[in-house]
């Protein structure tokens, strides 16, 4: 009998952090009760939020690639729309995943305990079941992955459904005639391009002087170009000051110093108000243990995922950023091995970041505005999807792929790309970060040909000035 096999672990929270830390745990021979209040594991991911925009975004996809394939001699009509049909498609995608991830619970003899958790004291729970009983549970070690919820602004806070956040516009009520997506980060533009291809006139508008704040501007310009042609308006640098029931539309007021007259005040038929998301850390009797919870809401931990009370570990958005499906999924696997007695800790130097718009947006390491930032020392080499022969065959030559590198050590430091496909390119990047590679490996790595995998590789020639496709004169 292994050590681990009499270690009773609770996890609170079925999402991608939760089952996966869940799943371990039993692998490793641990006795695994899982506790959330969904029929089977999957969380806010799984259930509203990664996989079912994914699934809308595909369709969105498929709508703008029917209207490009005029470039290419092809015409298709216009499409139609069956919402009802398209809600049910999008919806059985979730039920298949999330069942099969309750099949995964079963053969792993984790026991699955739908309900909500609150803590008696650092080793016991009380769980509310779903069938309205209760029971008190206790264990040696417990897993919070609790996640994270859509932020709200409280001036824009109205009792209205024609105002939504994510969850909602996922829901498909309809298809409005026009849209106000507050917020200019990855779920406003992505959901915002799901409704433009559908037919929807869109307005985004960003407080900030650019859309995607936190990657860098060459990565954004493509998609901004793009986004400019399938929006109705983009509006930088405002804010919205008010939101009222107008009849049958929500009337916006806006204010940015750059603003014509006819711009501060609009009526929309929806709006979605998407400005970021906030941990899920109030849980009820956190406060009979030890567990801190700093100012911003997020739970306090070490690079074992461990809190301040030793029995307790935490995992995912509740405990910081960045808020990734992926990120939490490898802290629920850390925090457990720690659990197990092995050697571990959380200290990647790379987690990837995907924007799943058109074209997409991904990154990984040190990206150039952090590094201007900190004032470090970098080279960057850019490979532009022009000189791509896989991208000019798509028709879609508009992409980037750079590589930011530390021009003593000649170490990638950083890739960032955006271009269709990015999200499955940026892999590639987070394996050079992670195992130190020089520009010069992945310049030696043979790629194939005609592929966009192929730009990562250019790129890192791009520095050594011997790139195949980009001509660089030489000096002197």
């Amino acid at each position: 009998m292994s050590e681990t096999s009499s270690l009773r672990i609770a996890v609170v929270g079925g999402g991608p952090g939760g089952y996966a830390a869940a799943f371990l745990a039993a692998d490793l021979g641990m006795q695994v009760t899982l506790i959330d209040p969904e029929v089977n594991p999957g969380g806010v991911c799984l259930y509203r939020g990664c996989i079912p925009s994914k699934a809308l975004l595909h369709v969105a996809k498929l709508i703008e690639e029917s209207q490009q394939a005029k470039n290419w001699g092809i015409e298709f009509p216009e499409p139609k729309i069956d919402l009802s049909h398209l809600r049910t498609w999008k919806e059985g995608v979730v039920k298949k995943l999330t069942g099969g991830l309750g099949i995964l619970s079963k053969q792993r003899r984790v026991e699955y305990i739908q309900g909500r958790a609150a803590f008696e004291n650092s080793t016991t729970l009380r769980v509310s079941k779903t069938d309205s009983t209760d029971v008190n549970l206790s264990f040696d070690r417990i897993i919070i992955a609790t996640g994270s919820r859509p932020a709200i602004i409280p001036a824009l806070k109205l009792n209205s459904p024609r105002v939504m956040d994510s969850t909602g516009a996922l829901n498909l009520e309809d298809i409005p005639g026009s849209l106000l997506v507050v917020g200019g980060g990855y779920i406003g533009l992505e959901l915002g391009s799901v409704y433009a291809a559908l037919g929807t006139r869109v307005t985004v508008v960003e407080m900030l002087s650019g859309l995607l704040p936190g990657a860098d501007r060459d990565l954004v310009l493509p998609l901004h170009k793009r986004l400019e042609k399938m929006f109705e308006t983009i509006l930088l640098n405002t804010t919205v000051s008010s939101l009222k029931e107008d009849g049958a539309g929500i009337r916006a007021t806006f204010e940015g110093a750059g603003l014509k007259e006819d711009q501060r005040e609009r009526v929309f038929d929806r709006v979605l108000v998407s400005v970021g998301r906030k941990p899920n850390s109030e849980i009820p009797g956190l406060e009979n243990t030890q567990v801190k919870v700093g100012q911003r809401g997020f739970i306090e931990v070490n690079k074992q995922l461990q809190t301040s009370d030793p029995a307790i570990y935490a995992i995912g958005d509740v405990v910081g950023e960045p808020m990734l499906a992926h990120k939490a999924s490898h802290e629920g696997r850390v925090a457990v091995e720690a659990i197990a007695g092995h050697k571990v800790a959380f200290e990647p130097h790379a987690i990837p970041a995907v924007v799943f718009t058109d074209p997409e947006i991904a990154w990984a390491g040190l990206t150039e505005t952090q590094a201007e930032k900190e004032q470090r020392e970098i080279k960057v080499a850019k490979f532009p999807w022009g000189a791509s022969g896989r991208a000019v065959t798509l028709d879609r030559p508009d992409g980037l792929t750079k590589l930011i590198i530390d021009p003593h050590t000649e170490r990638v430091l950083g890739v960032g790309i955006v271009g269709a496909g990015a999200g499955e390119l940026i892999a590639e990047g987070v394996l050079a970060i992670e195992m130190a590679a020089l520009a010069s490996d992945v310049a030696m790595s043979i790629h194939p040909h005609p592929t966009l995998s192929e730009t990562v590789m250019e790129s890192a020639e791009v520095f050594f000035g011997t790139s195949t496709h980009v001509f660089r004169p030489k000096r002197g």
